[in-house]
C-alpha cells in the first residue's frame, strides 16, 4: 500500500480480521486520506499489506460497499464513493449532529452575516412586521471536507444580532440552546427538487442545469415562536432525507 496503515492487525482481538481491515479503511476514507473517486489499493496490495487472504480482503471490501463508502468498476478496481448524507426526520437535529452520529466529519464555512430588510417570505414565516429587519446567515456546509449544501438562515433581530462574532463553523441549534438558553421545539420542513442557481453552482461546484434538493425549514422554540427560517440547497447526488411515519 502506498499509504501507511494506522495500526497493525491483532490476532488476539475478538473482532475478526476482515472487520479490523474494514474499520481501518473506513476511518481513512472518513478522515479524507482517501478522497472521493480515488482508487483504493488493489486486492493483492491489500493482501500483502495486511498479511491476509484474498477472501478476508473481499469480505472487508464487501462491507465497505454495503455501507456505500466504495464502489467497484469492472476491470478497474475499487474506488471511494462520494459521501452521501442521510438525515432522519424522526426528530429535530442540526446537520452536524446528524452526521456526527453516523461517523462523518461535518463543518461549515461562513460566507456572510448581515442585517437586512426581511424578504416577504421571511416576514410571513417569522411572523414579523412588513418593515422589520432580520439577520441573514449564509454558509456552505461540508461533509468530509466536500461541499454539500448552501444554506441561508434568517433570524429575528433579538436572536440574530447575537450571532455576530460567534464561531459559526458548526451547528447553530446547539448554540441557540446552550449559549442563548432558547429551548427548541418543533420544525416544519418542505422539500422539492429544483434547478441550481448561479450562486449555488458556484459554491457547490455544479454545472448549469444540475438539480439540487431544496429544503425550507422553519424552526420554533418550545413556546411556539418561529425563530429560524432556512433555505437549504443540497447537491442532488450527495444527500437524502429519511422519513419514518406511522399509520394511526
Amino acid at each position: 500500500m502506498s499509504k501507511t496503515l494506522t495500526r497493525p492487525l491483532s490476532n488476539r482481538s475478538p473482532q475478526p480480521l476482515y472487520l479490523q481491515i474494514k474499520d481501518q479503511l473506513r476511518r481513512r476514507i472518513l478522515e479524507g486520506d482517501y478522497r472521493p473517486h480515488e482508487k483504493l489499493p488493489s486486492e493483492s496490495e491489500l493482501m500483502s499489506a495486511f498479511g491476509v487472504s484474498r477472501i478476508t480482503i473481499r469480505q472487508a471490501l464487501r462491507d465497505l460497499h454495503n455501507e456505500g463508502l466504495v464502489f467497484s468498476a469492472q476491470g478497474k478496481g475499487t474506488f471511494v464513493s462520494k459521501p452521501k448524507a442521510v438525515q432522519s426526520v424522526e426528530h429535530l437535529q442540526g446537520f452536524g449532529e446528524a452526521m456526527a452520529a453516523q461517523g462523518y466529519e461535518a463543518s461549515a464555512r461562513l460566507i456572510s452575516i448581515q442585517q437586512l430588510k426581511a424578504p416577504k417570505a421571511v416576514v410571513a414565516a417569522l411572523r414579523l412586521g412588513g418593515g422589520d429587519d432580520v439577520v441573514e446567515v449564509t454558509r456552505v456546509r461540508f461533509l468530509n471536507r466536500e461541499a454539500l449544501s448552501l444554506e441561508r438562515s434568517y433570524f429575528p433581530l433579538d436572536i440574530g444580532r447575537r450571532l455576530f462574532g460567534m464561531d459559526l463553523s458548526g451547528d447553530i441549534f446547539p448554540m441557540l440552546e446552550n449559549h442563548f438558553a432558547i429551548p427548541l421545539g418543533e420544525a416544519s420542513i418542505r422539500i422539492e427538487a429544483a434547478l441550481s442557481d448561479q450562486d449555488t453552482r458556484t459554491h457547490l461546484d455544479l454545472q448549469p442545469g444540475e438539480p439540487v434538493l431544496r429544503v425550507e425549514r422553519l424552526t420554533h422554540d418550545r413556546r411556539g415562536r418561529p425563530i429560524d427560517f432556512e433555505y437549504l440547497s443540497f447537491r442532488g447526488d450527495s444527500f437524502k432525507y429519511h422519513f419514518r411515519v406511522d399509520r394511526k
